[in-house]
């Protein structure tokens, strides 16, 4: 895996002689988008919410199709090993680069796809029970230090984007806390109000109504900018850890060989739908900050991201069993 993240960067200024140029006529035939997660979760209400406007702009339908699984390699899977015509394209989460880490993959995490474009980046929220006497982050940190070991933090699943996060936070704050997995979020924030947890970094979607009841008390957002939902919470570089940034970012990849024109006309259709005032309003709503970059940027990005994971995996010694 140390090899992933250079290989990634690498991709990108190899030049694709074999690409030959794509045909006036893409799409000739409906466009399906792979979500390889099952229905309702944050990746699936994204893509539906951009599926119907793309649609719109291509001149042809597009079907979302739920292949979920293994935590998402089947559907990376299914991906992998369609035809490179742009019309089966994956849209995915920080699972794309983190399930290399832990399972054996069907499939090579640089060489099986081209990136299109990222979206959207959703951040959590750094939320403690009403009887943690922290009323900040560096309270919270402080009074970890006080008692090492001792607070406990409700996580979703070994190797989940809240354990990294955790992980992640653990090792940049210097403290050490005990980690209780559960097996959804709605578990994990049920056990935080029922006071049996102390803390944990559940989605903004997730803590919102909780918070707004007085029923958890927010301290950082673990994005890089402030949720446009809740305004006043800092986020935890600015709160007292500088740099802390973990988000699940979603976005658009293709099978390998796909003409870089029509990844070009989609990363243009996408640029054009997202910055479009609905559009903005509705993934706000859903808790998501827009964060687009197009394919070299996107690219480089999942690079930086392998590398930043990969450290927090081994320094933390997490394996999935």
């Amino acid at each position: 895996m140390k090899a992933i993240g250079a290989l990634f960067a690498l991709a990108l200024v190899i030049p694709l002689s074999t690409a030959v140029a794509a045909s006036d006529s893409y799409p000739s035939k409906l466009v399906r988008v792979v979500i390889p997660f099952a229905p309702g979760g944050s990746t699936d209400i994204v893509g539906r919410t951009i599926a119907p406007k793309l649609s719109e702009r291509l001149g042809r339908e597009i079907i979302i199709e739920n292949r979920g699984g293994a935590g998402g390699i089947i559907g990376i899977g299914v991906v992998a090993k369609s035809e490179p015509d742009g019309h089966t394209l994956l849209m995915t989460s920080p699972a794309f680069i983190i399930n290399p880490f832990f399972h054996k993959i069907p499939y090579d995490p640089v060489n099986s796809f081209v990136p299109i474009a990222r979206l959207v980046a959703g951040s959590r929220v750094l939320s403690v029970h009403p009887s943690v006497p922290a009323k900040s982050v560096k309270e919270f940190i402080a009074l970890a230090k006080n008692q090492p070991g001792k607070l406990v933090y409700a996580s979703t699943g070994v190797g989940s984007d809240a354990h990294l996060a955790g992980e992640l936070f653990k090792m940049m704050a210097g403290i050490d806390f005990l980690t209780v997995q559960f097996k959804s979020g709605g578990q994990a924030i049920t056990d935080l109000m029922g006071g049996h947890s102390d803390w944990m970094l559940g989605t903004v979607t997730l803590s919102l109504s909780q918070i707004r009841a007085n029923k958890l008390r927010p301290l950082g957002i673990s994005g890089s900018v402030r949720s446009k939902l809740i305004p006043d919470v800092p986020t935890i570089s600015e709160a007292g850890v500088p740099g802390y940034e973990a988000s699940q970012w979603l976005g658009f990849l293709a099978p390998a060989g796909t003409p870089q024109a029509i990844v070009n006309r989609l990363h243009k259709e996408l640029t054009q739908i997202l910055n479009s005032e609905d559009t903005k309003k509705m993934l706000e709503e859903q808790g998501q900050d827009l964060a687009l970059q197009g394919p070299t940027e996107f690219g480089k990005f999942m690079a930086a991201e392998t590398a930043k994971w990969g450290k927090v995996i081994k320094a933390g010694n997490i394996k999935v069993k």
